[in-house]
């Protein structure tokens, strides 16, 4: 924008620029070093996110019953995950907006702050960081209590509905992507520009009261490729062995609860013949397709509630949508020429 037009839009009222709308498809960011760079960005920080995230999350199952003190609880782990997004979006928000989250890139896309070429390396660069950091939580952890899931993968908890987690994770998402898009509001910066406001403080704050409310629900998932990598790596072997014996014996008229025990102490003697790690590694697909049933709503959940924010906060807060059909309105009134 010229320095003509930023004028005239200061003696219009406007004391802030609103970025062009990115296009759908741009094919020349495949040519430049910062597409690269900040896909980098993205994959270095969602792992870094999730080893430590995870890690805590895993050490808190560790059994020492007696000492209260060594258990963070639900507000020691949401501290964590609100503490993480804060210092790596602090880090990564100047060379990639640190989004760290399929959802909030998602919400970003249909805002058309980015093209949906740099959307969808940024979605497969948090995907494959979330995977590599929670093989590293799992390859160092090697207690048995610590490599259990439970904890680590997102699942609904038995109290409440398949419909109440998608809420809870259509809530939690709007409410973390809507403080995404009104914490680096151009409009609001330039507006309460004698309040300093730091950007990745409040999306912090979001991750931890949304930790909060949810962990007891689901898991707390908001965060597709945190769902994924869990699942696809921290999902218990005796928990995929069970459900593959149970589900394999329904059909089967003299099913009894002897098989399923003495199938699992076989695959407990196997497993401790050292081969513990190579058996998980080659029971992983098996997993995944065991517990992929209630995936859906950590991947349905989150990627509504970013698309809600991002109409909410755009086309309602923003008033995108009476704009254009003011634009549309005014150019129907004066032809071609546009009103002076």
């Amino acid at each position: 924008m010229s320095s003509e037009e930023r004028n005239a839009e200061r003696q219009h009222g406007r004391d802030y620029h609103d970025p062009p709308p990115a296009p759908l498809l741009d094919m020349g960011e495949l040519k430049q070093w910062s597409f690269y760079r900040a896909s980098i960005a993205e994959f270095i920080a969602t792992f870094l996110f999730l080893f430590f995230a995870v890690s805590i999350v895993v050490n808190y199952k560790e059994p020492n019953y007696t000492d209260q003190c060594s258990r963070v609880g639900y507000l020691g782990i949401a501290w964590a995950y609100g503490g993480m997004i804060f210092v790596l979006v602090y880090c990564t928000s100047g060379i990639s907006g640190g989004h760290l989250n399929p959802a909030v890139t998602f919400g970003m896309l249909v805002a058309r702050k980015m093209s949906l070429i740099r959307a969808a390396a940024y979605m497969v660069a948090q995907c494959l960081g979330a995977t590599l950091g929670v093989l590293f939580v799992f390859a160092f952890m090697y207690a048995d209590e610590q490599q259990n899931s439970d904890g680590v993968v997102n699942v609904v908890s038995r109290n409440y509905s398949k419909g109440a987690g998608l809420g809870v994770e259509f809530v939690g998402t709007f409410v973390l992507v809507y403080t995404v898009f009104s914490a680096t509001d151009p409009k609001r910066n330039a507006r309460d520009s004698h309040v300093p406001v730091l950007a990745p403080l409040p999306i912090g704050f979001a991750v931890f009261v949304v930790h909060l409310a949810t962990i007891p629900i689901t898991g707390t998932g908001i965060n597709p490729a945190r769902s994924l990598a869990t699942n696809l790596i921290y999902r218990g072997t005796a928990e995929a062995m069970d459900d593959l014996v149970r589900s394999s014996l329904t059909s089967s008229i003299h099913v009894n609860s002897y098989y399923p025990f003495a199938f699992q102490r076989n695959i407990n003697m196997w497993r401790c013949n050292g081969n513990q790690h190579i058996f998980r590694m080659a029971v992983c697909l098996t997993s995944i397709c065991c517990h992929y049933g209630e995936q859906w709503i950590f991947w349905a959940g989150p990627f509504l509630g970013a698309l809600a924010a991002a109409v909410y906060h755009k086309y309602i807060l923003r008033a995108g949508a009476v704009k254009t059909l003011k634009s549309f309105r005014a150019l129907g009134s004066f032809g071609s020429q546009p009103p002076v």
